[in-house]
């Protein structure tokens, strides 16, 4: 079993070679309350409005992506600094929604 931050903190169990679960949308929702009201804009926005369209691979990054502190975020949404490459589509992919 795994916990982690995007799951609630909750215990969620894994089978070895099993993709991570995402959370569902509500949660996903509530995770993009940030600290920083410009954050929780784009985060919101992208959610809103793109993440139903979006790869499975696409969404895990997003909700990984949100486990992220808020400066290195913002850094990265506003190209300040490049995203490390786990991170670089689905940060593009805000961006470009923005």
């Amino acid at each position: 079993m795994t916990s982690s931050p995007a799951s609630g903190g909750e215990p969620t169990p894994q089978c070895a070679g099993a993709a991570p679960a995402v959370p569902d949308k509500a949660r996903i929702r509530w995770l993009c309350r940030r600290g920083m009201k410009e954050l929780d804009v784009l985060l919101e926005r992208y959610l809103a409005q793109h993440f139903d369209t979006a790869s499975p691979a696409q969404r895990l990054a997003f909700v990984q992506l949100l486990d992220r502190e808020d400066p290195e975020l913002w850094a990265w949404l506003v190209g300040q600094a490049p995203a490390p490459a786990d991170y670089a589509d689905v940060v593009e992919r805000i961006q470009q929604y923005a």
